[in-house]
C-alpha cells in the first residue's frame, strides 16, 4: 500500500525523522533492516555535544534546534532524556568551544574543577541520554501515531518507489551501499558500560594522546569511551582497547578504579564530509530525502536534522 512517505532506517535519526513528519499529519511508514537495539544509536554515550560532524554553521543550526527539544523532554523520566552538567577539559588554554553559540551557559572552568595536567576547560549543561529508555520512547512515540515498523533489507531505492510518494534515507552507515556514496565511512567508537560509583558530571578529553575519553554517567552506569578508529569496520570489542580506555578514565575520575564491568560495546559512527540533507530526484522515481552522515552526532542533531527533512518531504509531496 503506498504512503505518503517511506523512512529507511530507524536509528535516532529515522524515528525523530517519521515521528516529525507523522505528527504533522502525513502517512508514514519504517522500513528497516535493523530494529533500534541493533543500531549505531543503542551504543551511543548520547551526550548533547557536537562532534565529527559538518558543515560547522549547519551543525550549530541543528543542534540548537535538538538542544530545545531535548530539554523539554528531560521533563519527563520516561523520556530517559536528563540535564547534567560537565566538562570538557584541554591540556593547553583554549578559546571558546566553537559549539557554545548553539547553548546557552558555557562558562570557563574554575581551577578547582581541572584535573591534574589539564590547563584549560569549560563547563556546561546539556542533556544526557539513556539511549536504551530514549529509542523506547521514540519507538512509542512513533507507535502512538499510528506508525508502523516493517523489518526487512533494502538492496535498493528503486524497489520502493511505487510504495510511498516520496522515500527517506536515513539508513546510517547503510546508506553508502544503499545509495552509492563513497564519501560515507565508518569511525568506529568502542565503549565500556559500568556501574555507576557515585558520578553526576561528565568529563570530556579529545586532546588525549592516547584516545578520545569521556565519562558519561547516567542514573545507575557510566559510559567509559573510547575510540575514533576511522575506515575500521570492526564490530567485536577489543580488551586491549578497553583497558586502555579504563585506565585513561580512571585517571581522570579515581572512582572508576574499582567500578563494576557491566558490557563492552562498539558502533560504527557515519562519517561524512559535510552531513546529507537534500533532495535527490532519481529519474522518474519517488524522489529521495537524504538524511544521513551526522558522525558522531546523531543524537546531537536529530531533531534539529528532522524538521528540516521533514519540511523537504512536504515541499517534495507538492511536487
Amino acid at each position: 500500500m503506498s504512503t505518503d512517505a517511506l523512512v529507511i532506517g530507524c536509528g535516532v535519526i529515522g524515528l525523530s525523522t517519521a515521528i516529525c513528519l507523522r505528527e504533522s499529519g502525513l502517512d508514514v511508514r519504517i522500513v528497516t533492516a535493523a530494529l533500534p537495539e541493533k543500531t549505531t544509536s543503542a551504543v551511543a554515550a548520547a551526550i548533547w555535544y557536537p562532534y565529527r560532524a559538518y558543515p560547522e554553521n549547519s551543525v550549530l543550526r541543528w543542534g540548537a534546534r535538538t538542544f530545545e527539544v531535548l530539554e523539554n523532554l528531560a521533563r519527563a523520566p520516561e523520556t530517559g532524556v536528563r540535564m547534567r552538567e560537565g566538562v570538557e577539559l584541554r591540556r593547553e588554554a583554549a578559546g571558546e568551544p566553537w559549539w557554545a553559540a548553539a547553548i546557552p551557559g558555557v562558562r570557563r572552568c574554575e581551577e578547582d574543577e581541572l584535573p591534574p595536567g589539564y590547563r584549560d576547560g569549560h563547563a556546561f549543561l546539556v542533556p544526557i541520554i539513556e539511549m536504551p529508555v530514549y529509542l523506547r520512547y521514540l519507538m512509542d512515540r512513533f507507535a502512538a501515531t499510528g506508525g508502523e515498523i516493517e523489518h526487512r533489507a533494502i538492496d535498493r531505492l528503486e524497489d520502493l518507489s511505487e510504495e510511498a510518494g516520496v522515500l527517506v534515507n536515513c539508513a546510517g552507515l547503510g546508506a553508502g551501499e544503499l545509495v552509492g556514496d563513497d564519501s560515507l565511512r565508518p569511525i568506529r567508537g568502542q565503549i565500556m558500560r559500568v556501574r555507576n560509583p557515585g558520578l553526576d558530571r561528565f568529563s570530556l578529553d579529545e586532546d588525549d594522546p592516547e584516545g578520545v575519553t569521556y565519562i558519561v554517567p547516567r542514573s545507575e552506569d557510566c559510559i567509559l569511551g573510547g575510540t575514533a578508529d576511522e575506515d575500521s569496520w570492526d564490530t567485536e570489542p577489543d580488551a586491549a582497547v578497553a583497558a586502555g580506555i579504563l585506565r585513561r578514565c580512571t585517571a581522570l575520575e579515581p572512582r572508576l578504579a574499582n567500578a563494576e564491568v557491566l558490557e563492552h560495546k562498539v558502533g560504527l559512527r557515519p562519517g561524512r564530509p559535510e552531513v546529507r540533507l537534500e533532495v535527490e530526484q532519481r529519474g522518474g522515481g519517488a524522489p529521495v530525502v537524504h538524511n544521513y552522515g551526522h558522525g558522531g552526532s546523531g543524537v546531537t542533531l536529530s531533531w534539529g536534522c528532522a524538521g528540516e527533512a521533514a519540511d523537504l518531504v512536504r515541499e517534495a509531496s507538492r511536487g
